[in-house]
């Protein structure tokens, strides 16, 4: 792969995350101050209406906090040229993953979205590369449950899932050629 290929992250897809986050934000709130209002048949309880609201509070928070982030950075989404992929569409992305590296592409679909898990022949050394303590448990998570720590999603790119997964294994074919 002799070309730089730049696929820039999608501010309108991002738009509509940080709009469901905040939502989620709003009703968390709501359950945490109000509870009451909440009980249900299936809701009983006050404490677990209080809880569920502060832990959407929380992870929605902190999610609307990366995303509003995400939307003024200047950085590539995703870069493929000669040396590898680098990421920088997530959370948990760790810059380059060099072509060396990968032994192998697979396609995980969790709720309908896809998910291309990137097998490594080294996951310590990007698990390392984690730049805190919520990217790292991330990556320790999904290298026990998938058998890798790598992971890359069309979802916060300008690309369709399709197209991304045509570049990235023909990169990978190219290398193993080379």
């Amino acid at each position: 792969m002799n070309q730089k290929i730049e696929i820039p992250l999608s501010k309108a897809k991002m738009m509509l995350f940080l709009v469901g986050a905040v939502a989620f934000v709003v009703i968390g709130v709501f359950f945490a101050i109000e509870p009451a209002r909440f009980i249900s048949p299936i809701f009983r309880s006050e404490e677990i209406i209080r809880i569920a609201g502060v832990a959407a509070l929380l992870s929605f928070g902190l999610g609307a906090v990366y995303i509003l982030r995400k939307l003024f950075d200047k950085k590539v989404g995703l870069t493929i040229d000669e040396e590898g992929i680098t990421d920088n569409s997530s959370a948990v992305s760790v810059g380059l993953i060099e072509w060396q590296d990968i032994i192998g592409v697979e396609t995980l679909e969790i709720a309908s979205n896809k998910i291309m898990l990137l097998h490594t022949n080294n996951p310590e050394k990007y698990m390392a590369r984690a730049t805190n303590m919520f990217s790292r448990k991330a990556m320790q998570a999904n290298h026990k449950m998938y058998g890798t720590p790598l992971s890359i999603t069309a979802n916060s790119l300008q690309i369709k899932y399709k197209e991304l997964e045509r570049l990235l294994c023909e990169g990978l074919e190219n290398r193993k050629v080379l």
